[in-house]
């Protein structure tokens, strides 16, 4: 079974959401990711929602290319969540077929963060989606461990799932025996990029420093230090992979199609000996 892969709203963030999907079947992707929903306030997103006329142009594209929508950005869970407020991104991935919404924790009110993550998987499991937990170092959902535990804490509700991001497990405390403790039934799909590394001794990155490479300059697979192999053959073998390289300088040097292109064919050379023939 081939491994497929999902391009990223970060790695074509100029793009509207069907000529995401138009560039994805052009440079070899099955599926995109569509950020729908910004990551804060004012930040760039792709808009479609209560847009009909874009929803429409998004499904005859992938009606034209084949290529599926594979998750939708961004659900924050902070202490004044409410679900209410993301039902429109929940209708609309029902409306395209997609499979996950990316979930991020901001709440360090544990057991807050646990119930509120409970039902919002309640909510996206009767769409058709699951809500996938993602650990970054300077959220209160820092690394693998602690997306476990909120899951857990969350009773393993229907719809739930962790969502492992290759630059934030390197960059977080997460150990390869970590991700070879989560339980394959909670991992839909994962996120690949590069990044510099610093060996034992160093400074760790500063919190501004994890934010501005996670957002803006990434590298392309086997350009930096993350051991990306070593760190996929934790997870399963055809586990899908959505290629999120954003880098802000390279993107209008290479040009959209180059580097999307470029991303893919990267991640597919590095994770290829994993590969189930």
């Amino acid at each position: 079974m081939a491994r497929p892969y999902s391009l990223a709203f970060l790695t074509a963030p100029a793009l509207t959401p069907p000529e995401a999907i138009r560039l994805a079947a052009d440079t070899g992707y099955q599926f995109v990711g569509l950020r729908l929903v910004p990551n804060q306030a004012g930040a760039p997103q792709q808009h479609l929602i209560g847009l009909p006329d874009v929803l429409r142009a998004t499904r005859a594209a992938m009606a034209e290319t084949g290529v599926g929508v594979f998750d939708l950005e961004i659900l924050r869970i902070g202490a004044g969540f409410r679900l209410d407020d993301c039902l429109p991104l929940l209708e609309v991935g029902a409306e395209l077929g997609a499979r996950a919404v990316l979930v991020a924790g901001d709440d360090p009110d544990r057991e807050r963060l646990a119930a509120h993550y409970a039902r919002l998987c309640e909510a996206a499991h009767g769409y058709g989606l699951s809500a996938d937990l993602e650990f970054m170092p300077w959220t209160a959902v820092r690394d693998a461990r602690d997306a476990l535990d909120v899951v857990r804490r969350a009773g393993t509700p229907a719809g739930c799932g962790l969502l492992v991001d290759a630059l934030h497990a390197a960059r977080s405390t997460t150990r390869s025996e970590d991700l070879r403790a989560l339980p394959h039934a909670l991992l839909h799909y994962a996120q690949i990029s590069d990044a510099p590394v610093r060996g034992p001794g160093a400074a760790p990155f500063s919190t501004e420093e994890m934010i501005h490479t996670a957002r803006s300059e990434r590298l392309l697979p086997g350009e930096g230090g993350i051991d990306l192999a070593g760190m996929f053959a934790c997870l399963p073998d055809t586990l899908p992979v959505s290629v999120e390289i954003p880098n802000l300088a390279r993107i209008p040097q290479e040009g959209q199609t180059r580097w999307a292109r470029m991303a893919l064919e990267r991640s597919q050379a590095c994770l290829s000996p994993l590969a189930v023939a």
